[in-house]
């Protein structure tokens, strides 16, 4: 299996650095290496989240605030996006 983050998931992750990182630098580092430590997990066991609300994905809790939303495609585990749990998720159309 190989692990993909996806420029959506990405900038998730970035923006969620960068706004703790204005209070705290160290937890924002603390909870990004989570976020990476986390989705490694998938590698091995790319069924460990549940059943995604968006159709095909599936959904894995990373911190108590924050989804992993990710989706296996062939060898691959595509991490979608990074959200705040409060978020409405799928967007609503």
């Amino acid at each position: 299996m190989k692990l993909v983050w996806t420029r959506s998931a990405f900038a998730d992750r970035r923006a969620v650095r960068d706004y703790i990182a204005q209070d705290n630098p160290a937890a924002a580092l603390t909870l990004d290496e989570l976020f990476a430590h986390k989705a490694g997990y998938l590698l091995d066991h790319p069924r460990l989240g549940q059943l995604g609300r968006a159709s095909g994905t599936r959904e894995l809790v990373a911190h108590r605030n924050y989804i992993l939303v990710y989706e296996l495609a062939g060898d691959q585990v595509r991490v979608l996006r990074v959200l705040h749990s409060a978020r409405q998720w799928p967007p609503q159309k």
